[in-house]
């Protein structure tokens, strides 16, 4: 959600609106010229009535009743809340920055291309943001609420989880502000959360919102030799995202980071309640590796597993043992899930106009966890194993439920 022209299109609102005004303004001018009028008087063609003069009518109804004043512990309570905003707000916006980020042109002239959000999480000068924010910058410029701008570098960033790591290095006696990690684990659908960010490059903007849902998946931008992947564990919000917010901090109420503003569905392009942010725990894992190592190394099992249908619909229909796991469609050759002897299916058939491969191993636990569905294998992958560990893989095979251990390879590269 890069803001790629927001001073060009605030400029064209902006003198669009005060144009409309003065159409409408000419309007009523014309309708009421002075020449006009009295041509009209003279042919008559226009008559001037005055209004018949009516007596008043007094009223038999009293005046209105005021409404009832709320009670004190109402007003206390919604001045509380909105202290709390206050607070949290004053707290944490030192440590958002608006990044603006520059490509050269062939010509050696550095142009502006986007900008976007993030937030400082250490005083030595980490900044997170979003790996899409900065992508195929040649300068990143980064602006403190105090109007402070410092260029900053990229340490490493990652297209799976959509992560980038900036470091900037502050003058002498300017003192960082950073944020606190929280635990998206806690996290739980209802409870309130604040954006804050840099929507269409208005810097320093606060929304509130709730948990709408947790547990989404969305797709990485990044194709593999092995297919696309998905970054797993996503927080569902409907707290206003826009263009610029991308890399900013998701809040819970005590201030602690909870996840990073990432993207929107919507058919315009703008807030439609529905916005997404990446975990604050893929934030743990994934920030350390990209200070270290400017890269992120991925568990890797080998096997691809069709989404469209659940396990449920096609059990249905062609009599599966099981209701729940991944039916593996294709083991890639040389990973980890081909040495262990797991299979893909052997038959193709049609299903709803789709292609499905049948005759598969179905993964249904991975190390003893209950394993539902696709996104399911990525998240525990991602979240609770590393490459080279072996992992015992519970397979459903004609009917027979087997243990298989596995040793996991790295992700390919994209």
């Amino acid at each position: 959600m890069i803001n790629h022209q927001y001073r060009k299109h605030l400029r064209w609102a902006a003198w669009g609106g005060i144009a409309l005004a003065l159409a409408s303004l000419a309007c009523t001018v014309a309708l009421f010229d002075p020449e006009t009028l009295a041509s009209r008087r003279e042919s008559g063609s226009i008559s001037i009535t005055p209004p018949a003069s009516n007596p008043p009518v007094a009223s038999s109804a009293g005046p209105a009743a005021l409404p009832t004043p709320l009670p004190e512990d109402v007003l206390a309570e919604a001045t509380a809340e909105e202290h709390l905003f206050i607070n949290l707000y004053q707290r944490i916006s030192p440590a958002v920055v608006n990044i603006e980020v520059s490509a050269e042109t062939s010509e050696g002239e550095l142009v502006d291309f986007g900008s976007g959000s993030g937030f400082v999480v250490d005083t030595e000068g980490y900044i997170v943001t979003n790996r899409h924010v900065i992508a195929d910058a040649d300068e990143i410029r980064v602006t403190f609420n105090d109007g402070t701008v410092l260029l900053a570098e990229v340490l490493g960033s990652d297209v799976y989880s959509d992560l980038a790591v900036l470091r900037v290095e502050p003058p002498e006696g300017y003192e960082l502000v950073a944020v606190e990690l929280g635990d998206s684990d806690e996290v739980l659908v209802g409870q309130r959360v604040i954006a804050i960010g840099n929507p269409f490059g208005l810097t320093g903007t606060m929304t509130v919102g709730i948990v709408s849902a947790v547990g989404r998946t969305l797709p990485s931008s990044a194709f593999t030799p092995a297919g696309l992947f998905s970054n797993p564990l996503i927080i569902q919000t409907d707290a206003a995202i826009n263009p610029g917010n991308s890399g900013g901090p998701l809040l819970d109420l005590r201030g602690r980071v909870i996840g990073v503003s990432s993207a929107i569905r919507s058919e315009t392009g703008f807030n439609t309640g529905i916005g997404f942010a990446v975990p604050v725990n893929t934030v743990r894992r994934i920030v350390p590796q990209l200070i270290e190592n400017g890269e992120v190394e991925y568990p890797y099992l080998g096997i691809s597993s069709q989404t469209q249908f659940s396990l449920a619909e096609l059990a249905v229909e062609f009599d599966l043992p099981v209701t729940e796991g991944v039916l593996i469609d294709t083991v890639a050759e040389g990973s980890g899930a081909e040495r262990a002897g797991l299979r893909g299916g052997d038959q193709t058939v049609n299903f709803r106009g789709a292609e499905i491969r049948l005759g598969g191993d179905i993964i249904v636990a991975i190390d003893g966890y209950p394993i539902r569905n696709f996104d399911e294998l990525l998240a525990y992958l991602v979240t609770n194993t590393s490459v080279g560990q072996e992992i015992v893989v519970t397979i459903v095979r004609d009917g027979e439920t087997l243990d298989v251990p596995v040793v996991l390879g790295a992700r390919p590269e994209s």
